[in-house]
């Protein structure tokens, strides 16, 4: 019997990637294959990414949830908000049951036993399978490179399991496992792992990107680029968590514009032919961590120092993109030129007592 080539799906990509979330772009697909009714918190940045995901992947694709946030919220009581097939698999096998996926429409395709498209493969793992649990078998997914784009919703802590931190929790985040004290006033020491690097160094030939819910069409266009891709991909998005970052519900999406903005998530791709980053993105503005900062709960308790350590860690991220830093920013890593985030709610208490 002939094999039959395996036909794959080309999606277009769209206009004005810079545009924030309320702008009208009419070149948005109309299919919905994340549907209302789920279960996620209000203003869930994963949920957000998910549906701004299934949107960019069309109605001919196939979703992988390990365990995680987007799994428990979403496939209790018999009813789940994906229009599209999902499946879920352990924390720790989200890049060997993808591959599997993959490998299997491959085969059934060559062999006629599946007609039409091959199927956009997608799997959609938290940071803590991403970058902790399932790292092996995602790394092992790549380095085969299986035709699949591997996301990581990066709310950067273990939300699904009562917050706790993960290689992905930013330096000063509190969590359940990083309380700030007298000893350790700053919560969390350890800075998060360059995950996305990590992915693009050790496996060259894939796709690689960063992005935000905050830049949506910069999102589904990463999306479409992973996917037109041949072989695998890996993507990472900031999806603010509000349980865990403690924030005003409305303000996702101002997040994600202000995380990429400050510099704390830079935003960049690999481009697997020439071997090479492209910083070509560029946010409207430039601003200091502290305004990202005082919007969350999470980082309340931080001292000037702290606020100044982040700073520089942003500043460093600038530099290592070739963006050159205006003189606040490089005055911000002087505490001298800062104040404790804890210094309003200090003010308030004494003047609660006057």
């Amino acid at each position: 019997m002939a094999t039959i080539e395996v036909q794959r799906q080309i999606l277009p990509i769209l206009e004005s990637p810079n545009q924030g979330a309320r702008f009208y772009n009419p070149e948005l697909p109309q299919s919905e294959p994340f549907v209302p009714g789920h279960r996620t918190c209000a203003g869930c940045g994963p949920s957000i990414q998910y549906r701004m995901t299934s949107k960019a992947a069309g109605d001919n694709t196939i979703l992988v949830g390990p365990t995680g946030c987007m799994y428990v919220a979403n496939s209790s009581y018999l009813c789940t908000p994906y229009n599209v097939p999902w499946a879920h698999t352990q924390i720790g096998s989200a890049g060997s049951f993808t591959a599997g996926v993959s490998a299997a429409y491959e085969a059934m395709i060559r062999k006629g036993k599946w007609q039409g498209k091959f199927p956009n493969i997608i799997c959609e793992a938290g940071d803590g399978s991403a970058s902790d649990i399932g790292l092996a078998s995602i790394s092992g997914a790549l380095y085969r490179n299986h035709d699949c784009l591997i996301i990581c919703y990066d709310n950067e802590q273990y939300a699904n399991t009562g917050i706790q931190a993960s290689s992905r929790t930013p330096y000063g985040g509190m969590t359940t496992f990083s309380p700030p004290g007298p000893e350790v006033p700053e919560g969390k020491k350890l800075y998060p792992k360059d995950l996305a690097r990590m992915m693009a160094a050790g496996h060259p030939h894939c796709y690689v990107a960063t992005a935000s819910v905050g830049y949506p069409i910069d999102l589904m266009n990463k999306v479409r680029k992973g996917l037109n891709h041949r072989g695998a991909a890996y993507l990472m998005v900031y999806t603010p968590c509000q349980k865990g970052f403690v924030y005003e519900t409305p303000r996702s999406i101002d997040l994600g514009r202000l995380v990429v903005e400050c510099g704390l998530y830079p935003m960049w791709e690999w481009n697997p032919e020439k071997r090479e980053f492209d910083y070509g993105f560029r946010p409207a503005s430039m601003r200091p961590v502290s305004e990202y900062l005082k919007l969350q709960g999470r980082f309340g308790h931080l001292h000037a120092e702290h606020v100044a350590n982040l700073q520089k860690f942003a500043n460093q991220q600038w530099k290592m993109m070739g963006i050159a830093l205006p003189e606040a920013l490089l005055l911000a890593e002087d505490a001298k030129n800062l104040t404790n985030m804890a210094a309003a709610a200090e003010a308030q208490a004494v003047a609660e007592t006057v």
